[in-house]
């Protein structure tokens, strides 16, 4: 059985502020970026194991996908996959490792991109 995906709020914060940068120079690629990100994460609970180990960390149980040039950070747990950050693939990771690594439990809602250039 697939694990339900769950989003970190700080995740949440992540998309809104990449869609918002995007905005400033093309709404239309800031939805489309935006959708690109939830897509691809929403695929994540049926293969977890399809990302990558994210490398800086090293922990088979925290794993990433690229959507563009950016980073889909997720931790797999055993009822439920955490996304934990979305990140441009040019930062640094460290600033995020606490959230990544073991941030508190959430059981927040999926980024609403609708709202995106209203």
């Amino acid at each position: 059985m697939a694990r339900r995906l769950v989003w970190s709020p700080e995740a949440i914060e992540d998309i809104e502020s990449i869609a918002s940068y995007i905005e400033r120079d093309s709404l239309w690629y800031a939805k489309a970026v935006a959708s690109r990100i939830v897509e691809t994460a929403e695929t994540i609970p049926d293969y977890p194991e399809m990302g990558r180990v994210v490398p800086e960390i090293g922990d088979g149980a925290i794993r990433e996908r690229f959507v563009y040039s950016y980073r889909i950070i997720y931790r797999v747990e055993a009822e439920r996959i955490l996304v934990a950050a979305v990140i441009h693939g040019s930062r640094l990771l460290q600033p995020f490792a606490q959230r990544i690594e073991g941030g508190p439990k959430s059981n927040f809602r999926a980024p609403d991109i609708r709202g995106i250039g209203t």
